[in-house]
């Protein structure tokens, strides 16, 4: 057995490999009660493979959907314990049609790996354990620091048992700061740190007008038509220019820093860039911010859904007496969820056309925005490490999107997470024909190695 993990790692790079083709055959979509015994596979495959990477003590911690994997390796007295995080969960495959090759059989073309779950975040995952066990190899049997494992089967649909877990299993999941593979980085040349994620929150506005849907012949003229009052409701959220006009809605954000700023300007992309990854004709938002702040460090309101009346084929002339409207805020941090969600339900209410009344839908699962504390052991360690392998420091970034257990992880452990992931923008994380860089996997194994090895 070699002692050194880069050339251990070289030596078993073909069944490395191997390994993540098994993984992303198995189809595990958290959302689809269908596949509940696919997630569980999943769940095991991965609770194997720690085992067999030397971590002693390996377990499933139920839960009221998709099972915890939950391992331990303490054997570095007087060291930190790490808590490391992952997901073996995917999203579904539709559109299947738009697929170029079958979402569970893994192809390289053009060297990229395709497939549902290579970058979000079944490789970042399973090059963690890979990393594991060269930096235990180097050690002499076992990693220079204290790891707990925690690779949830729910982060696709919003982490709904992982509070619950967490709280349940304090004692097992305590520790000084946690590590997550979910993420990305900027180019395959150029490292970054995401510190901040945004919260999330949610509901569903139903708007009614009568009680049942009328001629409108005889009525259009004479009644308020719900189509058109939710319209009227949709456009009251934000002015002309972008900014959201809940009221309050903005009360809690921190106002940006010059050192703020001038990170996410060193880390955004070109307007023309963001124009064609996302293959939209303009940019749009909150004046006074640019494309990158608004995206990672500025709140956002946006209307997910909207309909009513008759939407199928050929014409019916009705006027609807009820339409529906889907909302979701992005929060940054200081701000809170559920208040965020009381503030949009004001607003409707005050906001309603006359005529008209508003109820809501169950919210949807809402989650706590998370901002690193800067400076932290984890952001230390990881600028290091980072630096020594390309040459330059990591780029600081504040994510668009939500990671709901960073902040259950702050909230009842107590600890910052640094992460550090390995998907590269355009990636179709979410969408049909997802891949993967397979350099980024070479690249992947050794820096978590030596993350570990750094402590």
């Amino acid at each position: 057995m070699p002692t050194n993990a880069i050339t251990w790692l070289e030596q078993n790079r073909d069944a490395h490999f191997a390994e993540l083709f098994e993984l992303l055959r198995i189809p595990s979509i958290s959302t689809d009660p269908e596949r509940a015994t696919d997630v569980r596979a999943c769940a095991e495959w991965v609770a194997r493979r720690l085992a067999g990477a030397g971590v002693p003590q390996v377990e499933l911690i139920e839960t009221s959907r998709h099972p915890v994997v939950y391992g331990t390796w303490h054997a570095a007295p007087g060291k930190p314990t790490l808590l490391v995080y992952g997901h073996y969960d995917v999203q579904p495959v539709d559109p299947l049609d738009l697929w170029l090759s079958d979402p569970f059989e893994p192809t390289v073309r053009d060297g990229k790996i395709f497939a549902r779950g290579v970058s979000d975040m079944k490789t970042n995952l399973l090059t963690i354990i890979q990393g594991v066990q060269a930096a235990a190899v180097a050690a002499g049997g076992a990693p220079p620091v204290n790891l707990t494992f925690f690779f949830e089967g729910e982060e696709e649909i919003g982490s709904p048992s992982a509070e619950e877990t967490l709280a349940g299993h304090f004692d097992q999941f305590r520790a000084d700061l946690a590590l997550s593979g979910d993420g990305g980085q900027t180019s395959p040349a150029q490292p970054r740190l995401t510190v901040a994620y945004k919260g999330i929150t949610g509901l569903q506005i139903d708007l009614t007008t009568g009680s049942t849907d009328l001629h409108s012949g005889g009525y259009g003229a004479v009644v308020p038509n719900a189509a058109q009052a939710i319209a009227q409701l949709a456009a009251s959220f934000h002015d002309a220019d972008g900014c959201v006009l809940v009221e309050g809605f903005y009360d809690d954000v921190i106002d940006l820093t010059s050192q703020d700023r001038e990170e996410i300007r060193a880390a955004a992309q070109s307007d023309e860039s963001l124009l064609a990854e996302a293959g939209v004709f303009a940019t749009w938002g909150e004046p006074g911010y640019t494309a990158a702040e608004r995206r990672g460090a500025r709140p956002t309101l946006d209307i997910n859904g909207i309909w009513s009346g008759f939407l199928g084929a050929g014409s019916k002339t009705v006027t609807p007496c009820e339409a529906h409207l889907k909302v979701t805020a992005r929060l940054v941090a200081n701000q809170d969820n559920t208040k965020i969600a009381e503030l949009i339900r004001q607003h409707a209410v005050k906001h309603a056309p006359p005529g008209t009344r508003v109820s809501f839908g169950e919210s949807e699962h809402g989650s706590s925005p998370y901002m690193a504390t800067r400076g932290f052991t984890g952001e230390t360690v990881a600028t290091r490490v980072l630096s020594e392998i390309y040459g330059k420091a990591p780029q600081i970034v504040r994510a668009g999107g939500s990671v709901p257990i960073l902040s259950h992880f702050r909230t009842i452990l107590g600890i910052d997470t640094v992460t550090i992931g390995f998907g590269l923008p355009g990636s179709q994380a979410h969408a049909p024909n997802e891949w993967y860089l397979e350099t980024q996997f070479d690249l992947a194994r050794t820096v978590y190695a030596r993350f570990f090895d750094a402590f």
